[in-house]
C-alpha cells in the first residue's frame, strides 16, 4: 500500500517545483514474539516467558520505552536484567536525531542476542502508521504513534491463538501528559522510575536512574547560586552580533575557581579568555562548548599563581567561598592582566561517565553523597545511592544528569563499580577511561575482516610484488618487542655504491579502506604503551604475527630503497611493494655487540656496519643543518616476574644502534613525504613541528644566565649550536639539564593535510617536509601514508575519502587528539608505577637538581629515577618561614638561603597515600640545611609504611 504526499515549493530562481513524497506501508511486518502464531516469522527475538520480578507486573510482559526514557535512562536499559524490550522505529529515529552516542549504545544493545531487544518498524506497518494531524506538533504526533503501536501490540498478542498466559505490553514513559493519554486508551503504562523501583530482585538498578526534573527540585536549596543560562536562540544571535564568543571550556587542574575558554582561530592558532570565580564559571564543565561574554576592561584579572584544590569537607551551598575568591584577587593585582569573561550559556555539553570515588555522607542512613572525580578538572557530583557502604574505597563511574542553578554541584547517578582503589588492574582501567583510550576487546565485526588462518603469501601476491627474500634484511628493536614494523638492509653494488633498504610492514594490504577494521583503527589512532601492557591499534593477529617482520618467515612489506655513495649522498630513490624474509630480529644491544665484535664478519654484521657508518654521516649532516638533540629522561621498570610489581627503576640508556635505526627511519619518512606531496599536493598527510614563540624560551634563557652561559634561540641551528658548547666546570650534568629544559619549551608536533596549511616545516628535525611512514602497526597516520604512496606508484587503487582534504583534515584532528591522550596516559602509567615502586621503599634520600623555582616551592628533578617532584615551603601546620620570590632571577630566598635553577639539593622521597585517590610522591629538603624547613636525613634501612585508607 502506498501513501503519498504532494506539495508545491518555490525555488530560488522563482520557479515552482512539485514534490511528491512516497511512504510505503506493509502488512507483513512481524511482531517478533515467540508467543505469536499469526505472523509468518522466520526468527523471533521476544521470549514467551518474559518474566521479570516486578511488584507492579506479576505477569509476563514486554516493555515499550518512549524516546525520553531511552535518551535519559540508557544506563539502566544496558543492564542485563532488562530484557524483552520493543524499540519502536519512531523512538529509534528520534534518538538518532537527538544523540549519536546514545543511538550507538542502543544499536549495540539491539545486537546483543541475550537482551531480546526487538526493533518494530511501526512507521511502515499498515495498522500502526499514523498521519500528523493539523495543528499537532511533531513531538505530540510521535507520542501518539508510540501509544498506537503499544495498543496494536497488546491486541495482537491477545488475539494470537496460543497459550500466551496473559502476556502483556507495558509502556514506560516519564511524561505525565503521555501517561494520562495512554491510561485513557486503556494501556498499561508506568513511569520509568516506578517500574524500576518495583524490580524487587534488583534494588541496585535504582542507583542508575538518571534524575528526572521532579527529583532535581528536591535536592537543591532555594537559594540561587548561579546566573540563568541563556536560551540557544539568544546565544546564536549574540555570537552573530559579536557580543558573545564561542569556545571550549578548559578547567584548571590547580585551581578550581579558574578556567580558560579556548576560541579556535585560523589553523592551529586560537585565543584564550580567562574565567575566574564560581559565578563567572557558571556551571560549565571541562571540555563543554560554551558562550562567553567579555567583561569590561576594568574587571580583567590575571591568572592566579595560587594553588587551590576543592578539598576538605564537602562544602555546601551555603558555605561562603568568598575567602578563596579574595585570595585570587589579591594575587592578581601584581601581574599582567588577561582578557577576562563570564560564561553566559552552554552550547554543547561534553559530559562522559567519570571515574572517581565516593565521599560517603557523614549523616547515617543518608542516600545522598558527593562523588569526587579522579580528574581534578571535573567538579564533585551529587549522587543518590543505597550502597554507599559497599562503594566506599572503590573506584566507581558516575554520569552527570544536570546542574541546576541553585545547586553548588551537578547532580548525577551511579553507573558501575570498577573495583578496589589502589589495585593495579583497576587503576590501569581508570587511567585508560580517564584518557579516553579505546581499550575494549575488538568486536566480531572488526575481527571478521582479518585474514583466515593458516595464511600464506599467494602466487597472485608475488606477481604484483618485488621478491626481496634473498636480501640480508634484519630488524633492530627494544627487548621484548613483538610488533616489529621495520627492517633494514645494506649491501655493496657492483658499481661500488651502496644499496640501502628500509622495509616496513605492509599493513594497508590487510586493512582495506572503509571496512569495520579500518574504522576501528582510525578511531583508536595509535597503539598505547603502558608499563607492562600494550593496547593495540589493530588486532593481535596482525600486530604480533602477520604484519610483524619476524625473522625467518616470509612477510609482505612496503620498501623504500636508495642507492647511495659512501658519503651517504642519495643518488636514486625507489619505492616498491615487496616480499621479504628477515634473517635476524635483534635487540639494540645485540646489534651493537655484533658491530663491535671484530671477529664477526657474516652478512648480517657487514650489513649492520654499513648501516651504522652511513647513519653517523647522516646524523652529522642533520645536525649541521640545525636539527635539535634534546633530552628527556625515560624510565624503565624491571618487573617482578610473578607479581608484576616494579622492583627496580632505571633511566633508559641509548646506544649507537638506537641512533642508527632512527636515522634511516627519518630518511625514509622524509623521502616518502616528498613523494606523496609531489603526487598529491592537496591531500598528502604530513607532520609538522612549529617553531616555538620566543617567549617560550624565557625560562631556558634565565636558567642558562644563572650559570653565566649564553643561549641563542633565533633559529633551531643557533639553539643547537649554543647547547653544544654550554658547559660549566665541575658540573657535568649541566648540559643534560639544559637540554631537558629546552625540551619543555617546544611545541607539539602535529599531523595536518597539505591542502589545508602552508607551513610544512619541522623545527626539531630541521626538515622542510616530514611525515610518518615507518610504523603502520602502531600509528594510523602511517596507514594513510602507505595508501597515498601505493596510489602514487600505481601499486593500489585510490578511494574518495583519501582525496578529500576536508575528511583528511578531520582525521588528522582525531589522530592528534589520540596521540596527545596516549602520551598523557603513558606518563600517568609511569607515575603510577613509580608510586608502586616507592610504596615498598619507605623513605629514600637522593640528590637532585632544582628545575624550576615557584612562589612557594621548588621543583626538583632526581636523575637517578627520572622523577620530578615539588618541595613546598608553606605547609599549613607549621609557622611559615620568611619567603622572598624574585620573578626576574627567578630565585626563591628561604630564611637566608637562596635557591636558583640547577642548584644541587638533597631530598627525601616517600609516597603520601593519605588520599588514596590522588596518591603523591612527597619530597622534603635535607640539604642545604635550613632551620625549621629542612628535615633530618632518614635511617638507611627504612620500613615500608602501610597506606592508610581515606574514608
Amino acid at each position: 500500500m502506498l501513501k503519498s504526499k504532494t506539495f508545491v515549493k518555490k525555488t530560488r530562481s522563482g520557479g515552482v517545483m512539485k514534490i511528491v513524497r512516497e511512504h510505503y506501508l506493509r502488512d507483513d511486518i512481524w511482531c517478533g514474539s515467540e508467543a505469536c502464531t499469526e505472523c509468518k516469522q522466520e526468527s523471533t527475538v521476544l521470549q514467551t516467558d518474559a518474566c521479570m520480578e516486578s511488584s507492579l507486573c506479576s505477569y509476563p510482559h514486554y516493555l515499550i520505552p518512549d524516546t525520553n526514557v531511552v535518551l535519559h535512562q540508557i544506563d539502566v536499559l544496558e543492564d542485563a536484567v532488562i530484557r524483552n524490550v520493543i524499540i519502536l522505529q519512531t523512538v529509534l529515529q528520534e534518538v538518532r536525531h537527538r544523540s549519536a552516542p546514545v543511538y550507538k549504545r542502543l544499536k549495540d544493545i539491539i545486537h546483543e542476542k541475550e537482551k531480546h531487544f526487538y526493533t518494530f518498524t511501526n512507521e511502515h506497518h499498515r495498522e500502526t502508521f499514523i498521519e500528523r494531524e493539523p495543528g499537532e506538533s511533531a513531538n505530540d504526533r510521535n507520542d501518539r504513534a508510540i501509544r498506537v503501536a503499544a495498543k496494536w501490540y497488546s491486541q495482537h498478542l491477545k488475539t494470537s491463538e496460543s497459550d500466551t498466559d496473559g502476556l502483556k505490553v507495558v509502556l514506560l514513559t516519564n511524561d505525565q501528559g503521555n501517561k494520562q493519554k495512554a491510561e485513557e486508551c486503556g494501556l498499561l503504562v508506568y513511569k520509568f522510575e516506578e517500574y524500576i523501583k518495583s524490580l524487587t530482585a534488583n534494588p541496585e538498578l535504582v542507583d542508575r536512574l538518571a534524575l528526572s526534573n521532579d527529583d532535581k527540585n528536591e535536592i537543591t536549596s532555594s537559594k540561587v547560586l548561579f546566573p540563568e543560562h541563556l536560551p540557544l536562540s539568544r546565544i546564536q544571535a549574540g555570537i552573530k552580533s559579536g557580543s558573545f564568543v564561542q569556545g571550549t571550556f578548559r578547567a584548571s587542574r590547580d585551581n578550581y575557581l579558574e578556567a580558560t575558554v579556548f576560541i579556535q582561530g585560523e589553523g592551529e592558532d586560537g585565543t584564550e579568555i580567562l574565567i575566574q570565580g564560581l559565578q563567572n564559571l557558571n556551571r560549565a564543565v571541562h571540555q563543554d562548548v560554551v558562550a562567553v561574554q567579555l567583561l569590561p576592561r576594568n574587571q580583567w584579572v590575571a591568572p592566579s599563581s595560587v594553588v587551590l584544590q576543592d578539598e576538605g569537607a564537602a562544602k555546601d551551598d551555603n558555605v561562603e567561598e568568598e575567602e578563596e575568591e579574595k585570595a585570587l584577587r589579591i594575587s592578581a593585582a601584581e601581574a599582567a592582566r588577561k582578557a577576562t569573561g563570564k560564561v553566559v550559556g552552554i552550547i554543547k555539553r561534553n559530559w562522559r561517565p567519570f571515574c572517581g570515588m565516593l565521599n560517603v555522607s557523614q549523616i547515617k542512613e543518608s542516600i545522598r553523597h558527593l562523588f569526587t572525580p579522579a580528574d581534578r578538572r571535573i567538579p564533585r557530583i551529587r549522587i543518590e545511592t543505597r550502597q554507599a557502604s559497599t562503594l566506599a574505597g572503590q573506584r566507581i563511574m558516575v554520569s552527570i544528569d544536570g546542574w541546576p542553578k541553585d545547586s553548588r554541584y551537578p547532580n548525577g547517578h551511579f553507573v558501575r563499580s570498577l573495583g578496589g582503589a589502589g589495585e593495579k588492574d583497576i587503576e590501569q582501567e581508570v587511567l585508560l577511561l580517564e584518557h579516553d583510550v579505546p581499550h575494549q576487546a575488538f568486536s566480531q565485526a572488526v575481527l571478521s575482516f582479518l585474514p583466515k588462518m593458516p595464511w600464506a603469501i599467494t602466487p597472485e601476491d608475488m606477481v604484483r610484488r618485488e621478491d626481496l627474500r634473498h636480501l640480508t634484511v634484519c630488524s633492530v628493536d627494544p627487548p621484548g618487542c613483538t610488533d616489529i614494523d621495520d627492517a633494514l638492509h645494506c649491501r655493496e653494488l657492483e658499481n661500488g655504491n651502496l644499496e640501502v633498504g628500509v622495509h616496513i610492514a605492509d599493513v594497508s594490504h590487510f586493512i582495506r579502506p572503509g571496512n569495520a577494521l579500518d574504522k576501528e583503527a582510525a578511531n583508536r589512532g595509535t597503539t598505547v604503551y603502558l608499563c607492562g601492557k600494550r593496547i593495540d591499534m589493530v588486532p593481535e593477529l596482525l600486530s604480533s604475527n602477520l604484519c610483524s617482520l619476524r625473522s625467518n618467515v616470509e612477510r609482505l612489506a612496503f620498501s623504500c630503497i636508495w642507492e647511495m655513495n659512501h658519503e651517504a649522498e642519495i643518488l636514486k630513490t625507489r619505492f616498491t611493494k615487496s616480499v621479504i624474509n628477515s634473517k635476524a630480529s635483534l635487540t639494540y644491544a645485540e646489534a651493537q655487540m655484533r658491530i663491535d665484535d671484530t671477529n664477526k664478519n657474516d652478512d648480517i654484521t657487514k650489513s649492520l656496519r654499513g648501516l651504522n657508518k652511513l647513519a653517523k654521516i647522516l646524523k652529522r649532516q642533520r645536525i649541521e643543518k640545525g636539527a635539535l638533540t634534546l633530552s628527556s629522561l625515560e624510565v624503565r621498570f624491571h618487573m617482578d616476574s610473578e607479581t608484576h610489581d616494579p622492583i627496580d627503576l632505571q633511566t633508559k640508556e641509548l646506544m649507537e644502534t638506537n641512533s642508527m635505526v632512527e636515522e634511516f627511519m627519518l630518511l625514509a619518512n622524509i623521502s616518502v613525504a616528498q613523494k606523496i606531496y609531489d603526487e598529491f599536493q592537496e591531500c598528502a598527510l604530513l607532520r609538522k613541528h612549529p617553531a616555538p614563540p620566543p617567549s617560550n624560551y624565557d625560562i631556558l634563557l634565565k636558567a642558562a644566565k644563572s650559570k653565566d652561559v649564553a643561549i641563542h634561540t633565533d633559529t633551531a641551528k643557533a639553539l643547537a649550536d649554543s647547547l653544544d658548547v654550554a658547559k660549566v666546570d665541575g658540573f657535568p650534568y649541566f648540559n643534560t639539564l639544559l637540554r631537558i629544559l629546552a625540551t619543555r619549551c617546544m611545541m607539539q608536533a602535529v599531523y595536518f593535510c597539505s591542502g589545508m596549511d602552508n607551513d610544512f616545516h619541522h623545527y626539531g628535525l630541521a626538515s622542510p617536509i616530514y611525515t610518518h611512514f615507518t610504523s603502520p602497526i602502531r600509528r594510523y597516520a602511517d596507514i594513510i601514508v602507505h595508501r597515498l604512496l601505493a596510489v602514487a606508484i600505481g601499486a593500489d587503487s585510490t578511494y574518495p575519502d583519501l582525496m578529500d582534504k576536508h575528511k583528511q583534515s578531520a582525521l588528522c584532528n582525531n589522530l592528534n587528539y589520540r596521540h596527545k591522550m596516549a602520551q598523557y596516559a603513558q606518563r600517568a602509567s609511569v607515575a603510577f608505577h613509580t608510586q608502586l615502586f616507592f610504596k615498598s621503599r619507605g623513605i629514600l634520600n637522593e640528590e637532585g637538581f632544582v628545575l624550576f623555582v615557584r612562589k612557594n616551592a621548588i621543583i626538583v628533578l632526581i636523575p637517578k629515577f627520572g622523577l620530578e617532584g615539588t618541595v613546598f615551603f608553606d605547609s599549613k601546620d607549621k609557622v611559615a618561614p620568611s619567603i622572598v620570590f624574585d620573578e626576574e632571577g627567578p630565585t626563591l630566598t628561604i630564611q637566608q638561603h637562596t635557591f636558583r635553577i640547577f642548584d644541587k639539593v638533597k631530598v627525601t622521597i616517600s609516597l603520601d597515600a593519605s588520599n588514596i585517590q590522588h596518591q603523591k610522591i612527597r619530597m622534603a629538603l635535607t640539604d642545604p640545611v635550613i632551620p625549621g624547613v629542612s628535615v633530618p636525613v632518614p635511617d638507611a634501612e627504612p620500613q615500608a609504611k602501610k597506606p592508610k585508607l581515606d574514608h
